[in-house]
């Protein structure tokens, strides 16, 4: 297998594309057209996507390490069993984005609008959702483990089975927020509560 590495495709017209165990380091993405690609097994590390529409794409166990996506059009993407572990979402449209089984995993994800999305199940380790607009989405049994909230908004979010760490309690704003027995005392032990 070949990796291609710092190879330039900015505003290279690539879409509807089916990429399959194709291996991509530090190469340029920027402006390109990725309308409907599909991807099978690729990796994709320190890759710059800032600019690219992704939108209506398809990504199955691929891997998208350390990559930049900023004004990125991820509308109505499908992501399943994916790695985005370490990568930045700078004003990225996410409308009708769908991510199943994936590893977000000190992802930065600040200021990002997230709302209504389906984010269960989702591997959110030390993710960065500083100031994310997480309104009515839907974070049930997702791991946020040493996720840094502060400043997000949650009112409607779904946490129940989610996974929080003691600090993420205490950073977020979760009025309003559907919590699970389990998390509300753990809510309440982090802010200095005794639960008897």
């Amino acid at each position: 297998m070949t990796t291609e590495t710092a190879e330039d495709y900015r505003e290279a017209v690539l879409s509807g594309q089916w990429w399959e165990k194709r291996h991509f380091t530090g190469c340029d993405f920027t402006d390109a057209d990725l309308r409907g690609l599909r991807t099978r097994g690729c990796t994709f590390d320190d890759c710059d996507f800032s600019g690219a529409d992704l939108s209506g794409s398809r990504h199955d166990a691929s891997a998208f390490r350390s990559c930049v996506f900023e004004r990125t059009s991820l509308g109505e993407s499908r992501w399943s069993s994916c790695s985005l572990l370490g990568s930045s979402f700078v004003d990225c449209w996410f409308i009708g984005i769908a991510l199943t089984e994936c590893d977000l995993s000190l992802a930065s994800l600040a200021r990002a609008r997230l709302r209504k999305l389906g984010l269960s199940g989702l591997r959110l380790r030390e993710a960065s959702l500083i100031e994310a607009d997480l309104t009515g989405a839907d974070l049930r049994g997702s791991d946020l483990t040493g996720a840094r909230l502060g400043d997000a908004k949650l009112s409607g979010a779904d946490l129940r089975g989610a996974i929080l760490d003691a600090n993420g309690l205490v950073q977020a704003d979760l009025s309003g927020v559907y919590v699970d027995p389990e998390t509300a005392v753990a809510y309440a032990a982090a802010h200095g509560l005794i639960v008897k």
